[in-house]
Order: C-alpha cells, then structure tokens, then sequence
C-alpha cells in the first residue's frame, strides 16, 4: 500500500509538472513580447530581412522610383546605396570623410544636395539620388558599384555591391514586379489606424490616389495604382508601413495579408483590381 501510494503522489507531481510546463509554453507562445518584427522580401529561394524601419523606408525610396516611372533596376541601385550609406535610416550626422553628409544617402549640403533640411527629408533625398542616377549613360547594364559611385562618389566604391540581392529583392517586390513577395512580421497594433493617415502617407509616397475611405477601410479600385504592377506596389508598400499606420489587412488579387496570422500573403477571395486595406479598431 504504501508503494502505491508514493507511485501515486509521484505520477501526481509528474502531471503537475507537465501542466504547468505546458501552460507556461502556451502563455510564451501566444507572448507578443516574443514576436521578433521584421520585414521580408523573397526572390526565388533566396529572402532577405530587413528591421521594420528600414523596410518602411526602402518603401519610401523604391516608391519615389515608381512614382517616376524610373526601371526597378534604378531602384536596386538606390537601395543598395543607401543600404551602404545609412543601413536605410534617415540619420542626421556624418562621418569623418563627411561630416556635413545627412539623411538616407549621406548627402552634403555643402557639394549642392540641399539644404540641410531638405536631404534629411526621404522624399527629396531620393529624388535627389535619382536625378544624379538617370543622368548616368547607360546605368541599368552598369555593375551597381559603377553606377552608385558614379552618384555617390564614395571613398570605399566596391561596398556597394554587398547589397545588390538585398536591393534587388526588395525593389522587386516594392515595385510591384513580385506580387505577394514581402512580408512584415509585426506585433497586434497598439492604437487605432486611421484610413486618411493612410491615404496621406500613400500620397506622399506616390502621388495622387485615387482611394475612398469607409469606416476602417480605405478602397482603391481606379488609377494608376489600381492594377497591375502599380497595385502591387502599392499593396507591398502598406504591407512596410503597416506598423507605423496601424495596419491589419491589405487585400488584393485573390490574396490576403493579415498581419494577426503572421502567414504572410495567402490566397483568398480578394477581388482583383482593388486594393483594400484594413486599419485597427480603437481599443475597448
């Protein structure tokens, strides 16, 4: 008798433990302290993150060029280039080679960029880049490391290169040329969106869009954005800024991105030829 109880009280403790190391992995699982936020772009078998700053201003970047109708490869070149120059944050210091140089692409106020102002705003700083790139003969056959300094005139040339899949990746997929190719992997938004901040921002970024906006959702079904590449552009440039604008549904072409799954895009009934996107609701 006594055996079987200590067999007892043993298969007791063993159940307790197993209950409570079972409650506590549930609790981490579904922890948003353990989502690590981070923004994806896939090409092929290869992907490529980037932290959700820089994603939202690769975005940035990569939509001044479609805004332009420049090539994705201008974008290539301008990601990769301000990858080098400011691992794609907007900072406002230089260096010793540099030490007026600011913003996204380390420009100078001082060799006729700008102000100081205006090369620290991203979407000057990429126009500015642009403009020096497509006054470049031939730079989409160029090796990037060609066409960059030929813009940037760098001390260290070849670093540029080191960039190039990355840049690549993340064009195509801004550009729109790879439909459902990023993905952000973020915490449950911890405020109320709001669909004109959304449309603002989109504005800013690309010019003007043809949206309409209804309660928590803003639609997109005429214009330029509306099909195609420009739409898929669109939709993966929402996608990089969900976090700053609170947003947790981008629907378009039969696929879905929720950023609650945290599955990427999924294949759903999403209308084609509309983008709609989703914002959060306020809290209680």
């Amino acid at each position: 008798m006594r055996r079987l109880r200590r067999t007892l009280t043993l298969l007791l403790a063993l159940a307790l433990t197993a209950g409570a190391v079972y409650a506590v992995t549930t609790v981490l699982q579904r922890s948003e302290t353990l989502v690590t936020e981070r923004c994806t772009a896939v090409v092929g078998t290869a992907s490529f993150e980037l932290a959700t700053d820089q994603a939202a201003n690769a975005a940035l970047i990569t939509s001044v060029a479609v805004r332009r109708g420049l090539p994705p490869r201008a974008a290539t070149i301008a990601l990769a280039t301000a990858m080098q120059e400011s691992r794609l944050r907007n900072i406002d210091y230089g260096d010793q080679a540099g030490p007026d140089s600011r913003g996204l692409f380390q420009q100078r106020p001082s060799q006729g960029w700008g102000t100081e102002a205006q090369v620290m705003d991203p979407v000057h700083a990429s126009n500015a880049f642009y403009n020096g790139l497509v006054k470049v003969p031939d730079y989409q056959s160029m090796e990037i490391t060609e066409a960059a300094q030929t813009v940037q005139r760098s001390a260290f040339p070849q670093a540029y290169a080191q960039h190039e899949a990355m840049g690549r990746a993340f064009a195509s997929s801004l550009t729109g040329q790879s439909s459902a190719a990023l993905d952000c992997t973020l915490r449950t938004a911890d405020s109320a969106g709001n669909p004109d901040d959304v449309v603002a921002a989109m504005t800013t970024a690309f010019g003007r869009v043809s949206a309409t906006s209804q309660g928590r959702t803003v639609r997109i079904d005429s214009g330029r954005y509306s099909r195609g590449s420009g739409a898929w552009a669109l939709a993966q440039w929402t996608v990089a800024n969900a976090k700053s604008l609170s947003v947790t549904q981008v629907e378009l072409d039969g696929h879905t991105w929720n950023r609650d799954n945290h599955k990427g895009w999924q294949e759903s009934a999403a209308a084609p030829g509309t983008l709609t996107v989703t914002v959060s609701a306020p809290r209680g």
